[in-house]
């Protein structure tokens, strides 16, 4: 496929955020044919540009997030920085941040500054908790949002303690996916009225809408409904027919089998046809039926339950640990995992690909810093000089 025949092919995105929320989401707009300029501070950049593990001295986290993008180089804390922003903002269609509320305003680039120049820009705002309320200019990471929101309060065993999660569920999926939402609906929208809008992407109010199923059939229930319970309920642990159990040989099985025509297969597949009777009876019923899988499943190791289990329709998948999802059939049949010459490194990598392809998707490498300033300040008019001042 042809950069033209991209689904974004022509939309042009500044992108002046940092770590994982914002640049993910603007990996899914250049690997969707976007043109995406980073913009980075001089000194050191993107701060995962250094995390640990590193290749060959490169953070490798600063090289999964920006393949397709261009590097930009501006101090935004000085005059000629903050002017330079203002003169590129024009050739733009969308701008993305992450910073606090409030320090882009600081910066003398806020939003109002940016539309009186461009008055059809999508400004795209990710932060922790939103642009308004009492906690917006409170500091935060991924597990504090999902604190706050809710959702490790429903996952774990009963009784125990939270559910680690493991993966950024508030970054990616309350910040970077909501972010792309609105981004999206802003363009279309700009299509029928010509002017842009500013989208307030709060990443506890995203991760939030994770827990919409729960918390929003708890509201309809009524004051008088039971909370919320951690590992009680059908879908957080409650069910014996929902759950994970371990195998002989300590790795797991998540069986969700939910529905009994599926939990009744797999009762009878382990020669128990009858736990089926009590699996959906809450309380102790249950929890005997959980014990009794608990038991059964401990039993063998996890090669004999795929084999007993293969060719089934049970609602049962092993556990993947580590770099088994590499060899999954299944996700490498949908092209989730590229490899890829780097010449400009020297190197071969194995990319992983966004979710959302709609054809063939470009692979070229995560630009080293500041490297594209000058053709980019170039293509906006900047003159030799000005761009020497610049520093590019």
């Amino acid at each position: 496929m042809s950069p033209t025949s991209s689904p974004l092919a022509g939309l042009r995105v500044l992108d002046l955020s940092r770590l994982l929320p914002g640049p993910y989401a603007t990996l899914v707009l250049a690997d969707l044919g976007a043109t995406v300029d980073k913009v980075e501070e001089p000194e050191g950049g993107d701060a995962t540009r250094h995390m640990p593990p590193q290749r060959d001295g490169e953070g490798a986290l600063f090289y999964g997030l920006h393949r397709n993008k261009r590097s930009l180089t501006l101090n935004l804390k000085t005059p000629e920085g903050r002017d330079a922003l203002l003169r590129l903002i024009p050739r733009y269609d969308v701008l993305v941040e992450s910073f606090r509320p409030g320090v882009m305003d600081k910066l003398g680039v806020g939003e109002a500054v940016l539309r009186a120049k461009h008055p059809r820009l999508i400004y795209c705002a990710i932060s922790g908790y939103g642009q308004t309320g009492p906690d917006r200019l409170k500091a935060g990471h991924d597990l504090n949002y999902v604190a706050r929101a809710g959702l490790l309060g429903y996952g774990g065993e009963a009784g125990g303690a939270p559910a680690f999660p493991g993966v950024q569920v508030g970054d990616i999926g309350g910040g970077s996916l909501f972010a792309l939402v609105g981004i999206l609906a802003a363009l279309h929208e700009r299509e029928r009225t010509g002017v842009g809008r500013f989208v307030d992407v709060s990443m506890t109010d995203g991760a939030l809408a994770f827990l919409h199923l729960h918390l929003a059939a708890r509201l309809f229930a009524g004051a008088e409904a039971t909370p919320l319970t951690r590992g009680t309920e059908a879908l957080n642990g409650g069910y014996p027919s929902y759950g994970l159990y371990r195998t002989a040989d300590d790795r797991w099985l998540a069986v969700g089998a939910l529905e009994p025509k599926f939990f009744g297969a797999l009762c009878a597949r382990l020669g128990r046809p009858e736990l089926l009777d009590d699996a959906y009876i809450p309380g102790e019923a249950a929890a005997r039926v959980k014990a009794e899988l608990t038991r059964i499943f401990a039993a063998q190791p996890l090669a004999h339950w795929r084999e007993l289990l293969a060719g089934a329709d049970l609602c049962v998948e092993p556990v993947a640990e580590g770099d088994e999802v590499l060899s999954d059939a299944q996700l490498r049949a949908r092209g989730l995992f590229v490899d890829a010459d780097d010449a400009q490194r020297g190197i071969r990598v194995t990319h992983l690909l966004t979710p959302l392809r709609m054809g063939e998707v470009a692979l070229r490498p995560p630009p080293s810093l500041g490297q594209h300033s000058r053709v980019i300040l170039e293509e906006a008019g900047f003159t030799a000089e000005e761009i020497s001042r610049l520093g590019a």
